[in-house]
């Protein structure tokens, strides 16, 4: 038993999982970014990648599921090879479903890629972009010199096609603190936001997702090294909020790695937490009615989801206090 099952055990909360409501697709490592809270690792030498043949296996079985939303991650997914085709295929099986891309919007200015934005819009996938603050110094602290100006002249862009305006063309930002500190509320944020992005760059988007920092990979590696990993431990268990479980995106959530493996969320995924049936586990033999029955698989890491407001995929999971 784990320290956070005994954690929820003592303060009489449980951890079940509920009908899958997203499949999440890791796209690999691949990135043109090396960011100090990434937890997947990820960065331009990767080469861990999603094949054709993996992405066809997941599309059979989705096509046999009713999982209303597909949420594209990585690494940066318009990478790979087979991005494009990942996409129409969705398409093909139900045009009604929700498709999420986790999108790093710098990569919409690499050459080679100016395809992407007409076809994300073309294809009406919502994206959930990474933009840790609407100040250069934060964003370029985190995410490296320069990503700030050229996230600005990508978002303006998308702007213009309709994203972040149209109903039908969401653009959310991801708001990840650029040290060892939770987020601030997230109703107060997208408030403030907003207001700075439309006043000083004409820029307008929809939702504003608070993310944690999770004590994993890349950032896990940055509190070691400043001798932070302890506190931060402590200040992410000292706030653990109960509320936070019943919105917890492992109780719904189908977690796919580059491979086709199974997790129950991308944080176990880069954490090597394959969920096992006598051997481990890949999507194409994963049956929906055994999965339900499964226990979660949780970790010390598991504290940062439930700290404060709580944080998953989608933002803050309770109102703060």
């Amino acid at each position: 038993m784990t320290e956070f099952i005994q954690h929820l055990e003592r303060t009489g909360v449980q951890l079940q999982r509920t009908a899958p409501q997203t499949l999440q697709i890791n796209t690999g490592k691949k990135c043109n970014l090396t960011c100090v809270h990434c937890h997947v690792n990820a960065g331009p030498a990767r080469k861990e990648i999603i094949t054709r043949e993996t992405i066809d296996r997941i599309l059979q079985w989705y096509e046999k599921t009713s999982i209303p939303v597909v949420d594209l991650t990585g690494g940066t997914p318009e990478m790979i090879p087979d991005f494009r085709y990942l996409v129409t295929s969705l398409r093909k099986i139900d045009h009604n479903q929700t498709i999420l891309d986790r999108l790093n919007a710098t990569i919409l200015l690499e050459p080679g890629y100016e395809w992407a934005a007409p076809f994300l819009a073309e294809n009406k996938v919502t994206l959930v972009a990474s933009m840790p603050c609407y100040s250069p110094e934060n964003v370029n602290e985190q995410r490296g010199d320069g990503v700030f100006e050229k996230s600005i002249e990508a978002f303006q862009a998308l702007n213009a096609i309709g994203y972040g305006k149209d109903p039908e063309l969401p653009l959310h930002f991801v708001y990840n603190p650029n040290g060892d500190f939770l987020p601030g509320d997230q109703q107060q944020l997208e408030s403030d936001y907003k207001r700075e992005m439309k006043r000083h760059f004409d820029i307008e988007f929809h939702d504003l997702y608070t993310i944690t920092n999770m004590p994993i990979s890349r950032f896990a590696s940055w509190l070691k090294r400043n001798q932070k990993l302890e506190d931060y431990m402590s200040l992410l268990i000292e706030a653990f909020n109960p509320s936070s479980i019943e919105g917890l995106m492992c109780r719904d959530t189908i977690s796919v790695g580059w491979q086709g493996e199974v997790y129950d969320c991308d944080f176990n995924q880069q954490l090597g937490m394959q969920l096992k049936n006598g051997k481990p586990l890949y999507l194409w033999d994963l049956e929906i009615d055994h999965f339900l029955k499964m226990p979660i698989m949780t970790g010390k890491h598991c504290f940062g989801c439930t700290a404060g407001a709580g944080s998953s995929c989608t933002g803050a999971l309770v109102e703060s206090e």
